[in-house]
């Protein structure tokens, strides 16, 4: 007689038959591979980061590095305007970030209060979830208003998503009663010592979940700084390792990355091997942030996909 095991599911017990125990096995097995399959080309660029060129050329690098190798770093981290970028990537992500979600959440508490033309206000801030008026009159709002070529650009472009405003209102209406706002205007509260002292102390939950978001999408922002940017020494991050990926990417242009350093690294030839593996580098240093973000603030995504999917 075949064994059945028992589990506890919300204190009902519930027993496992062997066609349960069968399809959870080929479930798990079939995750995995998904998992391996998904996880293999990232693992890929970090072993080719650290091998010799050679043997990423010869496509002999699969599953470990071969010939240890740091040149690719060093290469990297010789470039001068790498360093001025990485810190401006850290400014505009912590300062846009943070004014974007103070923003998100005080539009957000006006979406939940009743007022004149509610209706009218939410379907303008929907419109333009759907369109917009398009790169070029954007680009001339931007000049007239005497932003192009500065830091405010970086931080003032895409400084509210429509969507997380949708799902911090959602929150906001679903966690905050209504009836303590009752109760703080008959203390003789307004909207303005109502939403510090009350709103946001009771939303940390979506105040985590729109940092990440924001965080991520303000690091891994290159567009904006390659249209609104003139001067190399304000573009961010992402922006300046595009430009390295791109000059890399093109068949003898690797020099030009290359060309401050050809003398110390060996003459030409050798920077061309250093470029096959800097592109990898390149990838790692710009990624590594956000994925270390990802990892501290994973609990809070699905509370903010579930947020998310609730009608509001």
């Amino acid at each position: 007689m075949a064994k059945k095991t028992e589990q506890e599911s919300h204190g009902i017990r519930i027993r496992e038959t062997h066609a349960d125990r069968v399809f959870n096995g080929i479930n798990l097995v079939f995750w995995i591979i998904v998992l391996l399959i998904t996880l293999y080309p990232l693992y890929l660029i970090v072993i080719s980061s650290v091998s010799d060129p050679d043997a990423v050329l010869a496509g002999e690098v699969l599953f470990w590095p071969k010939d240890f190798s740091l040149m690719g770093y060093q290469a990297v981290f010789e470039y001068d305007e790498l360093w001025t970028s990485y810190l401006n990537a850290i400014y505009y992500t912590l300062v846009g970030s943070a004014l974007s979600v103070f923003i998100t959440l005080a539009a957000a508490y006006a979406l939940t209060r009743r007022f004149a033309g509610k209706k009218i206000v939410n379907l303008m801030i929907v419109f333009t979830m759907f369109f917009s008026g398009g790169l070029i009159p954007i680009f001339l709002n931007v000049r007239d208003l005497g932003l192009y070529n500065t830091r405010t650009v970086m931080i003032l472009i895409n400084l509210v998503s429509v969507w997380n405003l949708m799902v911090a209102r959602t929150y906001i209406q679903s966690n905050v009663p209504n009836e303590m706002y009752e109760a703080a205007v008959m203390d003789g509260a307004n909207h303005f010592t109502y939403f510090f002292k009350c709103v946001l102390p009771l939303s940390g939950t979506i105040i985590a979940v729109l940092s990440v978001y924001y965080g991520v999408a303000r690091w891994n922002d290159y567009f904006t700084g390659l249209v609104f940017l003139r001067n190399r020494s304000l573009l961010p991050l992402q922006t300046v390792l595009r430009e390295i990926l791109a000059t890399l990417s093109t068949s003898g242009s690797s020099e030009t990355f290359f060309a401050a350093y050809a003398d110390n690294l060996g003459g030409l030839q050798e920077a061309l091997r250093k470029a096959e593996v800097a592109k990898y580098c390149c990838i790692i240093i710009s990624t590594v942030p956000a994925v270390i973000l990802y990892i501290f603030m994973q609990k809070y995504f699905v509370k903010g996909v579930m947020i998310g999917s609730l009608k509001g």
